[in-house]
Formats: C-alpha cells, structure tokens, sequence
C-alpha cells in the first residue's frame, strides 16, 4: 500500500491508533481530509473500551469550572498547566453534548442535568461523572467506531503497526526537519510498507504493558511515545505512572479493573480480617486520590504480609450493583466471586501513564507535520497524578482541536519516501530472545520502578535495560521485524524513559513515591526529556509556555 503522490494534497491524514482519541481525529478531519486509521489489533481491542468509570462534564448546577480545575489541580499535586485544566474544563459540557449527538448510550435521570445520571469518583468534589453503567469506555468507542466505520472518507487497516516515523533524516536531505509519513507493518503479509501523509497523528495509548501487572489491554506498548522520542520530540513526566487501587485479584483474571466508581458509591476498603484502614491514611479514607489510595494498599499489604485487601459493596444492595455496576457483577459471578454478598480481592496494577510526548493545545509535537493525542501525551493536565476520569475527556477536547489544526494547514510538495530496506535482514533464529526480554524486562519494571521506589533500586533497572537495549537492537537489526519484536522495542524505550525521569526527580510527588527523597520540595518543575540536537526536530518557543520546563 505504498503511496508517494507529490502533492500532498492528495494525501491522507495517517492516523496511528483506533481508540477514543484517534476515532475522535478521524470523525473532525473526514469531512475534508482522507483519512487511514491503523489498529494494530482488532478495532475493539483499544485501551478505551476498557474505561469503565466514565467521562467527566461540568453540568451541575452544584459545579462550576472553577471546582473541576481546582480538583484537578489538587490530584496533580502541584504540576498541572492551569491553562491547560482550565481549557480541558471549558469545554467539558460540550464535549458530553457531542457525544450525546452521536449517540453514545448514557445513563439517563430524568432529573439530572442534559437527562444524564451523574456519579463521583476520587478527587473530586462533586457528582460530574457521566457514564454508561460501568462500561463507560466501551458505550463511547463503539458508538464512534460505527460512525468512523460508515464514513467514505475513512480507511481503517486492521492488524498494521506503525514502525518508525519518517523524517527529514530519513531523506538525507539538507532542510528543516519534517514528518513525512510513516513505515508500517501488515501485520497479516509481515511486510512493511511505507505510507506518506500529509499529517500524522500519533494515538497510540500509554505504555501500561511494560509493567508485569497492569489493567490496560495488550495495545498498551507505548508506541506512539517511543516512536516520537526517536524521532527528536521531547517527552515530559515519564515517571508518573499511575497505579489503579484495584484490579481483581485472580488467578484467572489479571487485567480487571474494579472501577473507582463503586468507592464512589459507598464502597470500603479492608485488610482480610474485615479491618477497614484507609481513614488512617487519609481523611478523605476511600475517596482519596488514586496514588494514595494505592500506596496505602501497597503498604498494607507489606505491612500484614498478604497478597490483596478487600473491596467491600455488600451494604450496597444486590439490586443497586447490577444496576450501576453490571459489567463487574457479572465479571466476578462467572469467576466464583457475588460482590452483593462478599467483598472483592483487589491488589493495585500499572494503569495509566500521566507524562509522554509534550504537545500543546493542538496536539502538535515538536516535529512539524506530527501530532499525538490522549494518553500518548504530556499536556500538562494530569501533573504527578491523573485525576479520574479525565482522560476520556481529554481525547475528544484534543482530538477535536488536533483536526482543526491539521485543516489550518498547507504544505508545498511532498517528497518520494524510501522503501522500507530489507536487505541485510534474515528471517528470525529463534523467538524465545523476544519472549524471555520481555518478560524479564517487565519483572524488572514491577520489582524495581512501582509504587515505591529507591535509588537504588532505579540505578539497577537502568543498568539492565540498557543491556537488554543493546540485546534488543541488535536483533532489531539482524532480523525481519514482527509485532512482538517491535512492541518490545518500544516499551523498552519507554522503560528507559521511565527510569531516568525518576532518577531526575529528587522528592515525592505524586505517583512518584521514592524512599530516599520523601519529602516534597515547595517548588517543582515537570521533568521533560529533551533528545540531542542532533536528532533534528525543531522545539519552538510556543511549546515551552506555561510549564516552567
């Protein structure tokens, strides 16, 4: 499917993820652009069908903006971009309205506001959650992947993997650096194909996989972030890494998120001795923000010696769960577990990653003609810690506003790409080098850079991921790629990223929790990332604003 017509204006927008925020893309560009959305799995199998808690929407009479930036403010912990929440809350009601029009099934009251049944979740002060029961995520992505599946101007390829990001250096050309396109793999020939755009958006999720324990899908590799650090942009506040309280703790289930929601409705936290502990770490006890309530998880359970605490919702009624929580209810009954009558084993997994690429408001990076939206990100909203249910809200605010940019804009002829060399490359040896990297890569990941850490303990991880870098790339380079091998590359770029930005950050904020720097400093700065000069993307000054970086 290679395509490398001169006038870019004949050019798709390459969209490289199918989630919320790529479909988001795709929906406000189709209009006037061709658009191609690249999923590297099923089109079902995005972080966002997973979401199960909900989208926020300032629409109360009891709300106000000035409530939500607050909250979000607090939950960041000193290192969120006030423009960027105040943006974010702005146009939080319209965002609910857009996706009401499109058809996304919410849970309705009659008496609330636009008909819709709002809760709260942890951080903030007041009901502006809506959501679809507890499969929030799922209602939203499906809707709008009808909507992008019917519309003539969108191509969606299943099963293709963005490789690398084609630039100027790839060109071997004298000239201010560029996106051009990108090189991607069908997954289902095994060849790489190179796909020029007129733009290229990254949306691509975060890097939750390079974890052992994590709520988030297999996509969740860190593609977008890595593939943007190779190819010059600089990446903020990769140290934020934010650990659900609670997924399910079993042994036939290891990714299922409990969502905060049922905390938000009553449920308690408790030791497996019935003990209920979290007031004792916060007066705000259950409904705290999410790194305290997983640091006082994790601590409990060093503390006693056992390996999960209970969520109890029993006092919540049979009738009350299946109605708000069906997705749950059902889930646990299939795997022995009646949440009306027994409290849930829950232990707390990697869930969402705060920093990434840094962009401002219109999802532009570093790199002219490259944009990246949603949780591939660093915007300046979520600070060391994301507050709930920011993130669906984030996708759709700037994915609309990423598209608007992209139609802003012209360029003059686009140059021929190079194919994709694969001269000097065999079919692989052996697989078990991919398998047994990754899974020593994300072991390593779990024991040394997780909810606490030291600096020590840093200092070790990066000396084995640089050696296992080095391993990696040299297969990279011998061998044909495959899905795996380059998921593997990048979480280990990522996993790199990971551990010098907390090796960077010299107190306790946040998600980041170190044994060695426990106090917080009175005044912090987000930790960015910047590649070498060398590397040839541009960082203009409008991107520096606002974040003291």
């Amino acid at each position: 499917m290679s395509s490398n017509p001169a006038d870019v204006s004949d050019l798709p927008v390459v969209i490289v993820g199918a989630g919320l925020a790529g479909l988001t893309v795709a929906l406000h560009l189709a209009q006037d652009r061709p658009v191609v959305v690249l999923a590297k799995r099923g089109l079902d199998e995005a972080a966002t069908a997973w979401a199960q808690g909900g989208i926020v929407g300032v629409l109360g009479t009891d709300d106000s903006i000035e409530s939500h930036v607050r909250d979000t403010q607090d939950a960041g912990a000193g290192l969120v971009d006030e423009h960027t929440a105040r943006f974010i809350a702005q146009h939080s009601a319209e965002v609910i309205e857009w996706l009401v029009a499109r058809g996304v099934p919410f849970s309705p009251d009659p008496d609330g506001p636009l008909g819709l049944h709002l809760t709260r979740e942890g951080g903030h002060a007041v009901r502006r959650i809506a959501h679809a029961a507890d499969a929030t995520g799922k209602a939203i992505h499906q809707t709008l992947l009808d909507e992008v599946s019917r519309h003539p101007n969108i191509r969606l390829l299943e099963r293709w993997m963005a490789l690398d990001i084609i630039t100027s250096r790839h060109l071997k050309r004298d000239e201010p650096a560029r996106c051009y396109g990108i090189y991607a793999l069908d997954i289902e020939t095994q060849r790489v194909e190179t796909l020029a755009a007129s733009a290229v958006v990254m949306a691509t999720g975060g890097a939750g996989k390079v974890y052992r324990y994590t709520t988030n899908p297999e996509t969740s590799t860190g593609d977008g972030i890595a593939m943007a650090w190779r190819a010059g942009c600089r990446v903020g506040n990769m140290e934020f890494i934010q650990f659900h309280p609670t997924c399910l703790y079993h042994p036939q289930e290891r990714s299922f998120l409990i969502t905060e929601a049922l905390r938000g409705e009553g449920g308690r936290l408790l030791l497996p001795d019935g003990t209920r502990f979290m007031p004792a770490h916060d007066e705000r006890g259950e409904l705290a923000p999410r790194d305290i309530v997983a640091r006082a998880i994790d601590f409990e359970m060093k503390k006693h010696g056992v390996d999960y605490v209970l969520l109890d919702a029993t006092h919540l009624g049979e009738a009350f769960l299946k109605e708000h929580f069906p997705t749950i209810h059902a889930r646990c009954l299939q795997l022995g577990i009646d949440i009306a009558r027994q409290p849930i084993p829950v232990v707390p997994a990697a869930h969402y990653t705060c920093g990434g690429v840094v962009t401002d408001l219109q999802g532009r990076t570093d790199l002219p003609g490259l944009y990246a939206v949603g949780e591939t990100t660093y915007t300046g909203l979520h600070g060391a810690n994301r507050l709930a249910s920011n993130s669906l809200l984030e996708c759709v605010v700037f994915g609309r506003t990423c598209a608007e940019d992209i139609l802003s804009r012209r360029h003059g002829p686009h140059p021929v790409l190079p194919a994709w060399d694969e001269s000097k490359v065999e079919n692989a040896d052996e697989q078990v080098v991919i398998a047994h990297n990754w899974d020593e890569l994300r072991l390593l990941m779990w024991n040394y850079v997780g909810i606490v850490r030291t600096t020590k303990r840093l200092e070790r991880a990066l000396h084995r991921i640089l050696l296992l870098r080095s391993e990696i790339q040299d297969y990279y380079a011998n061998f044909r790629v495959s899905r795996d091998l380059l998921e593997l590359r990048n979480l280990v770029d990522c996993a790199e990223l990971i551990v010098r930005s907390a090796l960077m950050r010299h107190e306790s904020r946040g998600l980041h929790y170190s044994r060695d720097f426990p106090l917080t400093l009175p005044v912090s700065f987000p930790t960015v990332l910047v590649r070498p000069a060398a590397s040839g993307a541009q960082r203009p000054d409008s991107l520096l604003s606002g974040w003291g970086n």
